[in-house]
């Protein structure tokens, strides 16, 4: 009866947990609308708690507008912008912002209700608060992100210190996810492989690399230097990938940062391939049966779309979709290899 107990006690917090998951990659999926959209500059303060209520009048919103019009973005690039162009960019960076705090509540208030019915194994606590911690750093790397924008001659936040965030974001992602299998996922669903383990976790690095450049190429908005496919600007190999020296073009450059993109992208593909024809030769689970095709197919519709978002980028629109389209994808793409990752053990 105490074994069933805790299971039932276990299911119900990894339940809480890929709440939380999902919620995580809906806040992902509004920071790129937001970067996208060029919103993240229109709130010039941070402001955790009241931040929450957005400008409720129109002299409260001349107020906001006249604190974004001391930006270099508004000085430079939205010179044009009216008040009701302003007030569209505001709420992306405001449903970003208060997508998070929800977030915070969630996992605040689940916290609190499973510790008072003390459903929290002690092997629980630990785990915990390195969540709480890595959410408390997320947050900390959202405003720094925000303020390397809002200083003289620069017109968007950093690249870096966008991809910073991003990648944050998935780490605790991930680790929020991991966390909630080992609660639902049942001992007889896990194989050992020791070789299928050892490819997944290259792949899964190798994906990570792929991200890195991902937020580099919305950082630096690579996509509409080069807007061509198969070449870059009809050549395999432009001179233009090599225009800045030293071990920095190989990230500020943008003709760089797409390059890598791209050529990262074949190999995760070909190895992807490689990896399905291994695993469906080995013997697995019922689980990972019926979902080892998922990272293959994911990464195919992966390739597709960053194609597509390439090619539209000069089309605004196109691009926030499309982009937006991509990045998701490439979140089911993480999370698809995590999830075979956690099935198969290496020992």
């Amino acid at each position: 009866m105490n074994k069933s107990l805790t299971q039932k006690n276990d299911r119900q917090v990894g339940y809480w947990l890929l709440t939380g998951v999902g919620m995580i990659m809906i806040q992902v999926l509004l920071g790129g609308i937001t970067r996208l959209t060029e919103s993240g500059l229109s709130i010039t303060e941070w402001k955790p708690v009241i931040g929450m209520l957005p400008p409720l009048n129109e002299a409260a919103w001349q107020v906001e507008f006249a604190k974004y019009r001391q930006t270099d973005q508004f000085k430079y690039i939205h010179t044009d912008f009216t008040l009701s162009d302003f007030k569209f960019i505001f709420f992306w960076e405001w449903f970003h912002r208060l997508w998070a705090q929800l977030l915070g509540f969630v996992f605040l208030i689940g916290f609190v209700y499973f510790l008072v019915k003390r459903k929290f194994r002690k092997e629980m606590i630990i785990p915990l608060i390195i969540l709480f911690l890595l959410g408390a750093v997320q947050g900390a790397i959202g405003w720094i992100m925000v303020k390397s924008g809002l200083v003289p001659e620069m017109y968007f936040v950093g690249h870096v210190e966008l991809t910073t965030h991003f990648i944050s974001a998935l780490v605790l992602l991930v680790y929020t996810l991991w966390f909630a299998l080992q609660l639902t996922v049942p001992a007889q669903q896990v194989i050992y492989n020791k070789p299928l383990w050892q490819f997944t976790c290259a792949l899964l690095l190798l994906l990570f690399v792929q991200l890195t450049y991902g937020g580099f190429m919305a950082g630096l908005r690579a996509a509409t230097t080069a807007p061509t496919w198969p070449t870059i600007n009809g050549e395999w190999f432009p001179a233009s990938l090599f225009k800045e020296s030293g071990g920095t073009n190989y990230f500020n450059n943008p003709f760089m940062v797409q390059f890598i993109h791209r050529g990262l992208a074949y190999i995760l593909t070909i190895l992807l391939i490689l990896w399905f024809f291994k695993a469906r030769h080995a013997p697995v689970s019922v689980w990972l049966q019926k979902t080892k095709y998922v990272p293959l197919l994911l990464v195919c519709l992966q390739v597709v779309l960053g194609i597509c978002t390439v090619i539209y980028s000069p089309a605004a629109n196109a691009l926030v979709w499309l982009g937006v389209l991509h990045q998701f994808t490439a979140m089911l793409l993480l999370v698809s290899l995590v999830w075979v990752l956690y099935l198969v053990k290496r020992s």
